[in-house]
């Protein structure tokens, strides 16, 4: 396995993983109570995997020297 095969493996990992997290946050948002702390927990987790999914498709795209 190179380099950019786990770079790529990661990144369906972090996408599966934020889209997993929109799903449940979704269905917490429609329950009555919800559990405020863990949702805003669950939302920081949520922008996490945003910023790594960033990162990582940052490395998979080639510098262009302009």
């Amino acid at each position: 396995m190179t380099d950019r095969d786990a770079l790529e493996a990661k990144l369906i990992e972090l996408k599966t993983e934020h889209r997993d997290l929109d799903d449940v946050i979704a269905r917490m948002g429609r329950q009555v109570p919800s559990d405020q702390l863990l949702m805003q927990r669950l939302k920081k987790r949520k922008l996490q995997l945003k910023d790594a999914i960033n990162r990582v498709q940052a490395q998979l795209v080639p510098d262009i020297i302009a």
